[in-house]
């Protein structure tokens, strides 16, 4: 009696052999495969640099956290490399770099919060400052330092009638103001 659902008894050692030199196959592929993975030296130096630049920003102060992730990622990319296993010493490297650039960019924006917190600050102490200090009047303006120049314009003499009234030259030029002993002059001739 032939059942439709076996095999014929010949072919199941042919499945195997089959199967297991595909497996034989894999594995020795693998196992190129990781041989030819070149060491990450470029992803390495650059998780090294951004690392750097973070602590330069602030990290330590502003993102420990990220920072020690950074860090302890790149020392385990260190000791991959040192056991010749390139492939995870790269993810590692590239892991490293990304939480290093984030605690960098963490670190910058908290040391522009700072510095705005700390104009904030000065821009309260000046407006204290200017509440407290005595009103002057809105009229009168503020004296300039170091200035001999008149404190109102009441102080000013005003020029003479001779002297507005006085034609202009031909040459349409700029007339200059005549001194002051010349309205004296003027007006002692007028009187």
């Amino acid at each position: 009696m032939v059942h439709i659902f076996s095999r014929p008894p010949g072919r199941i050692k042919g499945i195997g052999r089959a199967a297991g030199g595909l497996i034989l196959a894999a594995a020795l592929l693998a196992l190129a495969g990781c041989a030819s993975v070149p060491p990450p030296d470029a992803s390495m130096n650059q998780a090294q640099a951004l690392l750097q630049s973070a602590r330069d920003a602030g990290a330590a102060d502003y993102d420990p956290v990220d920072l020690g992730f950074a860090q302890a990622k790149f020392q385990q990319a260190q000791a991959s490399m040192a056991a010749r296993k390139y492939a995870d010493a790269a993810n590692l490297a590239e892991e490293a770099r990304a939480d290093a650039e984030l605690a960098r960019t963490r670190a910058q924006l908290g040391s522009a919060r700072a510095q705005v917190q700390a104009k904030v600050d000065e821009n309260t102490r000046l407006r204290q400052q200017m509440e407290q200090a005595p009103a002057r009047p809105a009229s009168a303006p503020a004296p300039a330092a170091g200035s001999s120049a008149p404190s109102t314009l009441e102080d000013m003499p005003a020029p003479s009638a001779s002297v507005l009234s006085a034609p202009l030259p031909q040459d349409g030029g700029f007339q200059p103001a005549p001194s002051q002993s010349a309205q004296n002059q003027d007006q002692g001739g007028q009187q």
